[in-house]
């Protein structure tokens, strides 16, 4: 769950609220209905169980959504040479979704392993995102909170992904708090353009 970087500029306003506002709340309901869909047909696996069709499928599109997000928020703002934190972020989140691909074959427990380190490691870039654009957007205290917690969680759906009690309901907590901090992080920047436009 990461967003990209924001190259300082003066156009780096109400477009630029707007957009990051609408994009997150894009991803609140993507968050929403996967949670949902886990919970309807995936929520008793275990780290033990080979994946349904049902579960890989909602495993394997997890992070190619974020992929997209990325991509999409990088074309709101400016795509400008700094962005290769944007560009690890896609790089990243394509690998994971190949691993998840190859890991799903084979059990639960696996594709968690490979779901907690590209968490881990989206957070870490998430955060680092979201201290950087605090001078140019500003209101990212939610991302920032949010990031720090996706590097909490994927390292424990790393350590725990051999446990026989772990499954795909963690990772549907996981989603719905990703939600959660997308909304905050909405209504935080439509409290910013507010502001910017008296």
């Amino acid at each position: 769950m990461t967003q990209t970087t924001v190259t300082p500029s003066t156009a780096t306003t109400s477009t630029t609220l707007s957009g990051l506002r609408s994009l997150h709340l894009i991803r609140v309901a993507f968050s929403l209905v996967w949670v949902a869909l886990v919970a309807a047909t995936s929520a008793s696996l275990v780290s033990t169980d080979r994946p349904t069709v049902i579960a890989a499928v909602l495993l394997v599109v997890y992070p190619l959504w974020d992929v997209v997000a990325t991509l999409l928020e990088r074309r709101m703002t400016d795509p400008g040479a700094t962005d290769r934190v944007g560009t690890a972020n896609m790089a990243l989140g394509l690998a994971a979704t190949a691993g998840t691909a190859i890991a799903v074959f084979s059990t639960i427990g696996k594709a968690l392993l490979v779901f907690g380190i590209w968490a881990l490691l989206s957070g870490a870039i998430q955060l680092v995102v979201a201290i950087r654009r605090r001078r140019t957007v500003g209101a990212q205290w939610p991302m920032v909170i949010s990031g720090g917690l996706s590097v909490l969680a994927g390292a424990s759906f790393a350590a725990m992904s051999s446990s026989p009690t772990s499954g795909l309901s963690t990772i549907a907590g996981y989603s719905a708090f990703g939600a959660f901090w997308f909304l905050v992080s909405a209504i935080t920047l439509s409290i910013r353009d507010r502001r910017e436009t008296r």
